[in-house]
C-alpha cells in the first residue's frame, strides 16, 4: 500500500528542507480523518458552552429537579424570563463598564505597542537594547505587588475607583507582552522593504503607518484577542480599583454570588453574557489569530 503525502510535504521534501513539528502537524490536519477528528473535538469543547446556555434557559424548578439534557425532550423548558429579570438588575450597567474598560484598555495596548515595536525593531537610538531588556524584565512582574502602591497613586490624583484607573492600570500591565510580542514580529519583516520605502522619501512614521502595520495584522489580531480576554474576565483588577458604580461584569457575578449563593437563574444567563462576546471575537478573528500564532513555524 502506498503512502498519500501532503503537497506541500511533498515539495518541502523536493527543495531539501526539513519541517518542524507544527510545519508537519499543519500537513497532516489536510486529511480528512484528522479534520473529522478536530471536528469532534470543536464540537466536545462547546459542549460546557453549550449547556450553560441551556441552563440559563430554563427556570429555576426545572434546574433543581433535572439535567440540561432534558432540554432536547421537553423544549417547553425553555424561557426567557431570566434575561429579563437579569437585565433589569444592576447587571445592564455593569456589562457597559466592562465594554467601556476592555476596548480602550485593547485599543492603547496595540496602538502603544505597536510604536514601541517598531523602535526597539528598526530604529537606532542609545540605549535601545538596555531599554528593551528592562521591558522583557517587567513580564515577570506579578501584578499583586504594585497593587498597594498604585492604589496609593489613584487615590493621590483622585482616580481610585474610577473606569480610567481600571483601564490604565490593564494597559501599564499589558504592554510589556505586547512590545515583546511585537517586537519579534517586526523584527522578521524584510528589511529590504523598509529601506525601498526610505529610498522613496517616505518618513518613519509613514513606513510604519503603510508598510509595517499592514503586514502586521496576524501578530496584531493575535494580541488583540489575547489583551481583550485578559480584559474581559479579569475579577482581581476590578476588585481593587473598581467601586460599585463602575463594577464589571466579572465583580457584578461575584457579588450575586455571595448574596444569593447558588441562584442559578441569575448567575447562568450572566455568565452567558460574559461568555458569547469573547467567543463571537475570537471566531470573528479566528484567520488572523491562527496566522499569528504560526508565524515563522513554517517556512
Amino acid at each position: 500500500m502506498t503512502t498519500v503525502t501532503a503537497p506541500s510535504a511533498r515539495a518541502s521534501e523536493a527543495a531539501g528542507i526539513r519541517r518542524g513539528p507544527i510545519g508537519r502537524l499543519v500537513d497532516r490536519t489536510g486529511s480528512g480523518a484528522v479534520q473529522v477528528l478536530l471536528v469532534l473535538i470543536a464540537v466536545f469543547w462547546l459542549v460546557p458552552t453549550l449547556g450553560l446556555l441551556v441552563v440559563s434557559l430554563r427556570d429555576e424548578t426545572a434546574n433543581n429537579s433535572s439535567g440540561w439534557w432534558t432540554v432536547f425532550t421537553k423544549p417547553a423548558q425553555i424561557t426567557f424570563e431570566n434575561y429579563s429579570n437579569l437585565l433589569g438588575t444592576t447587571f445592564t450597567p455593569s456589562f457597559w463598564n466592562t465594554v467601556l474598560i476592555t476596548v480602550p484598555a485593547t485599543l492603547l495596548v496595540i496602538a502603544i505597542a505597536a510604536m514601541a515595536a517598531y523602535a526597539f525593531a528598526w530604529i537606532e537610538f542609545p540605549g535601545r537594547d538596555a531599554v528593551f531588556l528592562v521591558v522583557i524584565a517587567l513580564l515577570v512582574v506579578p501584578i499583586q505587588i504594585a497593587l498597594i502602591p498604585i492604589a496609593k497613586l489613584y487615590g493621590t490624583f483622585g482616580i481610585f475607583g474610577s473606569i480610567p484607573g481600571v483601564v490604565l492600570f490593564h494597559v501599564a500591565f499589558g504592554l510589556p507582552f505586547a512590545i515583546f510580542l511585537l517586537r519579534n514580529f517586526f523584527a522578521g519583516i524584510p528589511k529590504e522593504l523598509l529601506e525601498a520605502a526610505r529610498m522613496d522619501g517616505a518618513e518613519e512614521w509613514r513606513i510604519f503607518a503603510t508598510v509595517v502595520f499592514p503586514l502586521a495584522k496576524p501578530a496584531i489580531a493575535s494580541l488583540g484577542i489575547f489583551q481583550f480576554l485578559w480584559v474581559w474576565n479579569d475579577l482581581l483588577v476590578a476588585l481593587v480599583f473598581a467601586n460599585s458604580n463602575n463594577q464589571p461584569m466579572t465583580k457584578a457575578l461575584q457579588s450575586e454570588m455571595r448574596q444569593f449563593g447558588t441562584n442559578v437563574d441569575i448567575l447562568a444567563p450572566g455568565a452567558f453574557l460574559s461568555l458569547i462576546i469573547p467567543l463571537v471575537l475570537f471566531f470573528a478573528f479566528q484567520r488572523y489569530f491562527v496566522q499569528g500564532l504560526l508565524a515563522g513555524s513554517v517556512k
